[in-house]
């Protein structure tokens, strides 16, 4: 009996050890909570990515997870990014990390104290985490439900760019646009929107409309740049946005999360109202925006 206990033992050590050593695919693993949206969480990840020495992002399989490459001297550690969803404003962040070089030297020593590696990556996780609050405490994004998208005829020109480009295009034709009505003594019949034609999430990347709602008339004035359309009112999942507009596209996923979550269906190809121009400045939070994901089914 005594031999038979003993050979079990040894066959589930074995089996820890062999998990432990050689098929456990990380060194360390963190996890946080934060009060967002998975999309908000990936945006993040990239933004603070671009803003260290040495990290490299490698692979986005989907927003819930990131491959990330750190270097530090002569190590390279692999940030393996999991995020899920928890509910409509929150997510826990799972990190595996590994030291490419030195894994099997960190599985050894770490049962044994906090080692050079487990306080480096714990640091690194952290600053990240803060930058995250940090991000947080300068937005706000409610999703309020189902509701209609303006309706109205407008002149627009059209751009293509990454996400975090949006509000760049937005300030440069706000002006361009506005005083070109203004010169053709077009009237204005509203504020100024943007509609996404087209969103690679994987790219990060849009081809949009800068709008500017006018009255329809038969002596508009012609530009090479502009065009004019009428925009018809669809239904919508719609969020307010307060916030700096670079940083408006963190509505995108809430209403994406919370179109999935309710099994509402819709189209990728968000509008945003803007309340605020941005080239006046101001208290960012003061800004106001709303975001509509249209609805695939319309009836």
């Amino acid at each position: 009996m005594v031999r038979k206990v003993v050979a079990i033992i040894s066959v589930l050590i074995t089996g820890f050890l062999t998990y432990y050593f050689f098929v456990k695919s990380y060194d360390y693993l963190i996890t946080i909570k934060a009060k967002t949206s998975v999309g908000t969480v990936n945006q993040s990840i990239k933004l603070w990515n671009g803003n260290l020495d040495s990290a490299t992002l490698l692979t986005q399989n989907t927003l819930n997870n990131l491959t990330q490459q750190i270097t530090i001297n002569d190590s390279i550690h692999l940030y393996d990014w999991n995020i899920k969803s928890l509910n409509d404003s929150s997510s826990v962040i799972n990190v595996y990390i590994k030291d490419i070089n030195n894994s099997f030297f960190n599985k050894i020593t770490m049962p044994f104290g906090h080692t050079n590696f487990e306080k480096r990556v714990t640091r690194t996780v952290i600053d990240f985490s803060n930058k995250l609050t940090e991000h947080l405490s300068k937005i706000k994004v409610r999703v309020q439900g189902i509701a209609s998208t303006p309706q109205t005829y407008c002149a627009y020109v059209s751009m293509t760019g990454l996400q975090i480009e949006k509000a760049r295009g937005m300030m440069k034709n706000y002006t361009f646009l506005s005083n070109f009505l203004y010169e053709g003594h077009v009237e204005m019949n509203g504020t100024p929107f943007i509609e996404i034609s087209r969103w690679n999430k994987e790219k990060d990347s849009i081809n949009y409309n800068f709008c500017f709602p006018i009255i329809k008339s038969d002596s508009l004035p012609k530009h090479h740049l502009i065009s004019y359309k009428q925009q018809e009112s669809v239904k919508a999942l719609k969020a307010t946005y307060n916030g700096n507009y670079i940083t408006s596209d963190r509505a995108w996923y809430a209403l994406l999360e919370h179109a999935e979550r309710n099994a509402i269906k819709v189209s990728e190809t968000p509008i945003e109202v803007f309340y605020n121009n941005p080239n006046f400045g101001g208290d960012e939070l003061q800004w106001n925006a709303e975001i509509f994901m249209p609805l695939i089914d319309q009836e």
